[in-house]
């Protein structure tokens, strides 16, 4: 559950249960866990093949969901991960989070790369309405395929209730025991990718460390995703490596316990659609060192470092103000109390069922 499936999950279990009027017609790829099954007006669908490769795209959009919508006489089609089905007229929503693949075409396989080249125009000149999680998603569709911004409404992301900080200093001691022996640390949560600049972080905490007497450690807590030979040779050449801990995919309860206990959050991406650790990390009144690249300095606003995410100098005197300098860490942290107010799953939820409506609508 990364960025996609946590705005799914969390708009939708709204949506069903605050419009129980509503059918709503949930399509799966496989055996679906029935938590997903948020209230008595859902019901799940399996539609074959388990769609986790390009040909299976087309197969699962073109055919599999064509049919479907045709079989359940839907209303209207939401697609909330970036792709659709050009097989039916039935009014469709897109939300698209992010056009990553063109700013980094050497970072996805060449096969994905192709689809998402050869589809994503379509797909946009398809959709009846689209919405994505950030003012700068909206202007990078615009700027690259030339879509009309009035076809186009952000809803943003928000955070989960669970993201608040702990309770009491013992809890915190607790929590950093489960990996280090109670030491602070940095920490990064998201996928282990090139555009995620793990590497540079790498390079720029044992920069930190070598002009630092600290024991400071760096937590980094994701899966492994495509190519991270860059993140493999970082930590090799680190003379430092003993203080950089790799947790993998953690569940989320221990995710949300790592985040809360935080010296100070790192996420120095060189390109997200939202950044949603961010959001996560400001609920735990955590200081936050970002990127200042794409929507990261719309999500962060004044309440975090921002940095040059090329510039490993730059994440490492951030590392640096942030560990040594107790005001500076309480204006963040007081700074994100105010920005995050910005941001709920209850407005994102409320944002994409007025877009609903007016799908329909604007088809009839």
């Amino acid at each position: 559950m990364e960025g996609i499936g946590r705005f799914t999950e969390e708009t939708f279990r709204r949506l069903a249960v605050a419009h129980p009027e509503h059918e709503f017609i949930f399509f799966f790829d496989r055996p679906f866990d029935t938590s997903f099954v948020f209230a008595p007006n859902v019901t799940p669908v399996v539609l074959f093949p388990p769609a986790r490769h390009p040909f299976l795209f087309l197969w699962w959009f073109e055919w599999s969901v064509a049919r479907a919508l045709k079989k359940y006489q839907a209303d209207v089609f939401i697609s909330p991960d970036n792709f659709l089905s050009l097989s039916t007229s039935i009014p469709t929503l897109l939300v698209v989070h992010d056009i990553a693949f063109v700013h980094f075409i050497n970072n996805d396989k060449l096969i994905n790369r192709w689809y998402y080249q050869y589809f994503m125009p379509r797909f946009l000149k398809r959709a009846n309405t689209i919405l994505t999680v950030s003012e700068f998603t909206k202007q990078d569709i615009v700027r690259h395929y030339n879509i009309d911004s009035k076809k186009i409404a952000v809803c943003y992301n928000g955070c989960r209730a669970e993201f608040k900080p702990l309770s009491t200093p013992k809890v915190i001691i607790e929590a950093k025991q489960v990996y280090i022996e109670g030491v602070p640390f940095f920490l990064y949560v998201g996928a282990v990718h090139p555009r995620k600049n793990v590497h540079r972080l790498i390079e720029a905490f044992d920069a930190f460390k070598k002009e630092t007497p600290s024991e400071i450690q760096l937590i980094i807590c994701g899966r492994f995703g495509w190519l991270t030979g860059e993140v493999k040779t970082a930590f090799e050449k680190a003379a430092y490596k003993k203080d950089i801990i790799f947790t993998g995919y953690l569940a989320d309860e221990a995710v949300v316990q790592l985040t809360a206990a935080a010296l100070a959050f790192v996420y120095v991406s060189n390109f997200e659609g939202f950044g949603l650790p961010i959001l996560e990390a400001m609920n735990c009144d955590v200081p936050v060192i970002t990127a200042n690249t794409s929507s990261m300095p719309e999500v962060a606003g004044d309440a975090a470092l921002l940095v040059n995410p090329d510039s490993v100098a730059e994440i490492a005197a951030a590392l640096k103000k942030v560990a040594f300098d107790d005001t500076l860490r309480l204006e963040l942290i007081e700074k994100g109390r105010l920005q995050r107010n910005q941001f709920s799953w209850d407005k994102t939820a409320d944002i994409v069922y007025q877009n609903i409506l007016k799908t329909v609508k604007t088809t009839l």
